[in-house]
């Protein structure tokens, strides 16, 4: 089980990812876009450097929904190994169940 605080960062990580999405789409495509004078590309990438870093999607960790586990977790899912065994053994999870008997 990992910390609450653990858990409340990977939460507010992701609420600043979805607020500065499109603001940092909008600078990475004018850094890119070589029609553009050089100094709006360099003003652009200043600016992008000066947002927030927990703003980046690649912060984000993909950790299990019920215990905040950060490894071993199934995307698919969005739970992590123990806590998918668990709830598949016990017939929790629709379509899903053991390999072997």
């Amino acid at each position: 089980m990992a910390k609450r605080s653990v858990k409340f960062r990977q939460e507010n990580r992701e609420a600043m990812v979805k607020r500065h999405a499109a603001k940092r789409a909008d600078l990475k495509a004018k850094i890119i876009n070589e029609n553009l004078p050089f100094a709006e590309r360099m003003e652009a990438r200043d600016t992008l450097n000066a947002m927030p870093r927990d703003g980046a999607k690649t912060r984000l960790r993909n950790r299990c929904q019920l215990t905040g586990r950060p490894r071993g977790v199934y995307s698919r899912f969005g739970l992590g190994r123990s806590m998918l065994r668990k709830l598949a053994s016990t017939g929790m999870l629709p379509g899903v169940r053991k390999g072997s008997m």
